[in-house]
């Protein structure tokens, strides 16, 4: 592969090895997982990966506070979204973890971003549980969590594949999903995204590309 991603990651054809990459990167075992949204793995990527439907849009969850906040709330701010789950064993916190680190060293430009943890396992993870999370990562990292419902009408807007995948050998489960990072501008609008793994020093030079100029610091 070898290829330098664009500066705003969009969906195009040039990104489809990315895109399998990240389902791949995202999920467990996709082969027994349950309860999965009423849309397919493949049929999300293809939507996300060719530019078929709108990403992203409005959203009403609730914040490691209790705090009912909405996609307005966020409005000037660069979203760096991420979704997830705080049992995630591996990629999750790698990925909340470079992304973290890379906002809080573009200080003091870092003001303008808003990095958000969208849980895909509302069951588990309650306000206070994604409370003790996110502060594990960073003080500006803002965990969301909803209804069952609500949270499937954010990720299938974001084409965010998940289900539930039971464990063998107990009653416990793991979620099976996809791992992309998504940009949104401060007006809202969707820019693009980075594939599960993207180191912290290239989601800096990427976000540094798209913040203002009144806000950017270049060294």
């Amino acid at each position: 592969m070898g290829h330098d991603l664009p500066e705003t990651m969009p969906a195009t054809r040039s990104l489809g090895w990315i895109l399998a990459a990240a389902l791949l990167a995202g999920s467990t075992c996709g082969a027994s997982a349950q309860d999965a949204p009423d849309r397919s793995a493949a049929e999300l990527m293809d939507a996300l990966m060719w530019n078929r439907e709108p990403v992203g849009g409005p959203f009403s969850l609730v914040d490691q506070t209790g705090q009912v906040r909405t996609d307005a709330d966020f409005r000037g701010k660069l979203l760096v979204i991420y979704f997830g789950y705080t049992y995630c064993p591996d990629i999750c916190p790698t990925d909340l973890q470079s992304i973290t680190q890379a906002v809080d060293t573009l200080d003091p430009a870092g003001a303008a971003i808003q990095p958000l943890f969208i849980t895909v396992d509302p069951e588990r993870d309650t306000p206070e549980h994604l409370a003790e999370y996110v502060t594990s990562f960073s003080p500006r990292l803002i965990g969301l969590t909803g209804s069952p419902d609500a949270v499937r009408r954010v990720a299938l807007a974001y084409k965010v594949f998940y289900a539930k995948a039971p464990l063998p050998t107990s009653s416990d489960y793991t979620i099976d999903h996809t791992g992309f990072i998504y940009l949104v501008d401060p007006a809202g609008g969707y820019l693009g995204f980075l594939p599960p793994g993207t180191p912290a020093d290239r989601l800096q030079h990427v976000l540094r590309r798209h913040l203002p100029a009144s806000s950017e610091t270049r060294p």
